[in-house]
C-alpha cells in the first residue's frame, strides 16, 4: 500500500478553501495520510492527522508543527543527525488558484522529482487562465461560450447581460452578473480587486450545467457519475463548496446515455489536449439545446471531486500507478571534455 500525503494551503485568495477540502478529504480517504501545509508566507509545515482541524490553521497554531524542506524525491525535516524525510509515496497536490494550479507547486515537485497526483506546468498554466482555457478548448474542438477579455478601462462590447470573472480565480470568487448598465461599475470593481484581466461572457437564463470528474489511469478514462450542481442563477461559492462538504453520496443527473457520452467525449478532448495526465480533474459544462460546451476547467478540483465517485480512494490509487515518468537525462560532461582535450586541456 502507497503512503500518501496532502499538499494544501498556500499564498491564494482560495488559502481557506484548500484547508476545508484537506480536512475533507482527511475523512472520506479510506488509507492515512500525512499532510503538508503551505502557509502565507509559503513554508511548508507537517501536520498531525488530530491537528487537522479548520481553528488549528486559522489560530496559528501549526507553527507548533516541524517545518519541512524540499529534497531529491521527498519532502524531509532536519535532524540531529541530519536530514530525515518522510517516506511518502505519492502526494496529492490539493492548492486551489493561485500557487496550486498556477504550476508553481508542480514546478516545484518536479525540479525535485517528488512523486505527486496534480496538473503538471503546461497544464497548470492552460487551465489557471479562463483565456488560455479557451484556447485550449479550441485546439481540442469543445465549444465555448462567446467571449472577451478585458483590462481596467477597457470598453466591453458584449451587450447585455453579461457575467463577469476574474480570469485567474476559481471558487466562484469575484463573479457577478450583469443585467442593467447601473450594475456594470459596481460589478467591474469586485472583479478587478481580484485580477487585473476579466472574462466576459453573455448571461444565458435558463442554460443547463454537468459537472463531470475523472482522470486516465491504466490505459483508460475513469469517469465520475454526472452531477447537475443546484444553483440559482450561477453556481455560487456557498452553492459550490457546501456541495463538496456534504454526505458524500454522488449526485448523479438524469440525463439520457446520449448526453452523458457527449459529456464523457468533451471531457476527453480536454484532458488529452490540455495534457493532463497525472491530474484528477473536473470539467463544468454547459448544455444549451443539443449542444455542449465547456464553462471551467479545473485542475484541483474540491476535495478532488471524491463526493462524485462510488471508489474514490480506488481511483486515487489507480491514478498513482500511471503518473507521468521524468526523463532521466544523463550527464556525463562528453561535450566539455571533448572540448578540454582539443584545446590541450584549458577550456576558460
Amino acid at each position: 500500500m502507497k503512503n500518501y500525503a496532502v499538499i494544501f494551503g498556500a499564498k491564494s485568495y482560495e488559502h481557506e478553501i484548500s484547508i476545508v477540502s484537506a480536512v475533507v478529504l482527511k475523512n472520506v480517504f479510506k488509507h492515512d495520510l500525512s499532510f503538508i501545509f503551505c502557509d502565507k508566507d509559503r513554508q511548508f509545515y507537517l501536520i498531525q492527522s488530530q491537528n487537522m482541524k479548520a481553528s488549528y490553521f486559522s489560530s496559528g497554531e501549526y507553527k507548533k508543527s516541524k517545518k519541512l524542506i524540499l529534497s531529491k524525491g521527498d519532502f524531509a525535516i532536519h535532524g540531529f543527525f541530519g536530514l530525515k524525510k518522510l517516506g511518502v509515496d505519492v502526494y496529492i497536490n490539493l492548492v486551489h488558484g493561485m500557487d496550486g494550479e498556477d504550476g508553481k507547486i508542480s514546478a516545484l515537485l518536479d525540479f525535485y522529482e517528488i512523486s505527486y497526483i496534480g496538473p503538471r506546468l503546461e497544464a497548470s498554466v492552460l487551465s489557471f487562465s479562463k483565456f488560455l482555457s479557451k484556447n485550449l478548448a479550441k485546439n481540442a474542438e469543445v465549444k465555448t461560450l462567446p467571449y472577451e477579455l478585458i483590462k481596467r478601462g477597457e470598453a466591453i462590447k458584449t451587450n447585455l447581460p453579461i457575467i463577469l470573472k476574474p480570469s485567474h480565480l476559481g471558487s466562484s470568487i469575484g463573479i457577478s452578473i450583469v443585467k442593467d448598465s447601473s450594475e456594470l461599475e459596481y460589478a467591474l470593481d469586485v472583479a478587478f480587486e481580484f485580477d487585473d484581466e476579466v472574462l466576459v461572457e453573455p448571461f444565458m437564463s435558463g442554460i443547463k450545467e454537468y459537472n463531470l470528474a475523472g482522470c486516465y489511469a491504466g490505459g483508460k478514462f475513469i469517469f465520475s457519475v454526472v452531477e447537475e450542481p443546484m444553483k440559482k442563477e450561477f453556481l455560487s461559492f456557498d452553492e459550490k463548496y457546501l456541495s463538496f462538504m456534504g454526505d458524500g453520496k454522488p449526485r448523479k443527473a438524469t440525463i439520457s446515455v446520449e448526453l452523458e457520452n457527449k459529456l464523457k467525449d468533451a471531457f476527453e478532448k480536454i484532458y488529452r489536449v490540455g495534457n493532463f495526465y497525472g491530474a484528477l480533474i473536473r470539467c463544468d459544462f454547459f448544455v444549451l439545446g443539443d449542444e455542449v460546451y465547456i464553462n471551467e476547467i479545473n485542475p484541483n478540483p474540491g476535495s478532488l471531486a471524491n463526493y462524485l465517485f462510488d471508489d474514490f480512494t480506488g481511483v486515487v490509487d489507480a491514478l498513482s500507478d500511471s503518473l507521468p515518468r521524468n526523463k532521466n537525462i544523463k550527464i556525463d560532461y562528453k561535450f566539455i571534455n571533448s572540448i578540454t582535450h582539443s584545446k590541450g586541456g584549458k577550456l576558460s
